[in-house]
């Protein structure tokens, strides 16, 4: 049962994030670098840290009693994950929510899945609820596991496919109509240097279970015990996409977007505020989800990319991304959605079967 409101609550994270982005489009006169720092502040300084102030009581002591190492590579990770997430979003300025979240999110997807297992491999320690690389490939759960990842690539790799299929067969008009900077070159190399760095979100998470492990002992619901830890994984966040936006800001000369009167000010903040809060929910449940998941916590970056997958190109379909696109190229999307869909269970059903040997 813990296993399926894990998935439950994955699904609730990869909806966020797979929605996220359509505020951003209310906003109306202002530079990409001007909303998207303005929606960043809520997802990296307020939404968690009025999580924690909720839900974890004494947060910053149980931060302060973490090691010096630990809140280092928990925040190194966030920063690298910063860039990853900065460039995730150019993924989405040129090329829509269907095709650059499935190309950025299939590397996010096995790098994120496979490297904390390599790595406790490679540092040869193995701690409470975690596994290595090795376990993996010596157990029947564990080999279904990495099954469910390769299927789970391959459905990306699919939805990539149609993306390039529909960029052939739509004019230039039909892809400037929905997406008005669409550029393919310049989005794939965006959205494939997005998936990498994308990845060490889960490597912070990894890095900051010291964090985790001491709101435990401080009587903090297990529900809750990695807020603390998305704290500073998001104060590395923001440190990139501040730097950079402001860069922007400057070059641009977009700073005074902010203050600009000719433009809705505040249904703008409005709405960049709520893409923001958005963004941040998926870190907020993929955390409740990753306490869920047991021994193989660490496939819980598979079904949160799965689903954000799945949602991102649903919305892609509602908002007619597809729009010119043969009736060949949506058989080979939705083909793509159905076998990631398909990569899901796989990985539910590995899950289920640790559950019977951890119970053995």
């Amino acid at each position: 049962m813990g296993v399926l409101i894990g998935v439950f609550l994955h699904f609730i994270g990869g909806f966020a994030s797979g929605s996220f982005y359509i505020p951003y489009k209310k906003v109306k006169g202002w530079s990409w670098e001007s909303y998207w720092l303005a929606g960043g502040l809520f997802s990296w300084v307020i939404a968690p840290i009025a999580a924690c102030y909720f839900l974890v009581p004494h947060f910053w002591e149980i931060i302060g009693t973490a090691s010096g190492n630990t809140i280092f590579w928990t925040y190194f990770m966030g920063l690298l994950w910063g860039i990853g997430g900065l460039t995730f979003g150019l993924s989405m300025r040129y090329l829509g929510m269907s095709l650059g979240m499935a190309i950025a999110l299939g590397y996010c997807a096995a790098f994120g899945t496979l490297i904390p297992p390599i790595y406790n491999d490679i540092v040869n320690h193995i701690g409470a609820g975690e596994t290595s690389f090795t376990s993996l490939l010596s157990t029947q759960s564990g080999n279904i596991i990495l099954l469910g990842v390769l299927v789970c690539i391959v459905g990306i790799g699919i939805c990539g496919k149609a993306g390039v299929m529909k960029e052939k067969e739509q004019s230039e008009a039909e892809k400037k109509e929905t997406i008005k900077e669409f550029n393919l070159k310049k989005g794939i190399l965006v959205a494939t240097f997005s998936g990498i760095l994308s990845a060490c979100f889960s490597f912070g998470l990894t890095a900051g279970k010291p964090i985790a492990t001491i709101a435990l002992s401080r009587g903090i619901d297990p529900l809750w015990q990695n807020n603390a830890t998305l704290v500073i994984i998001l104060l590395g966040g923001l440190t990139t996409n501040l730097i950079w936006c402001i860069i922007l800001n400057i070059k641009n000369k977009s700073y005074t977007d902010y203050t600009n009167n000719k433009t809705p000010l505040l249904s703008n903040y409005l709405f960049s505020a709520i893409a923001g809060t958005t963004w941040y929910l998926q870190f907020f449940f993929y955390g409740m989800g990753s306490s869920k998941m047991g021994k193989y916590d660490f496939s819980s970056w598979t079904f949160h990319m799965a689903f954000i997958i799945i949602i991102s190109n649903l919305w892609g379909l509602y908002f007619k991304e597809w729009k010119g696109s043969s009736k060949q190229t949506l058989r080979v999307i939705t083909l793509g959605i159905a076998v990631v869909i398909f990569s899901t269970v796989i990985v539910g059903f590995a899950n289920y079967l640790a559950s019977l040997d951890t119970a053995g």
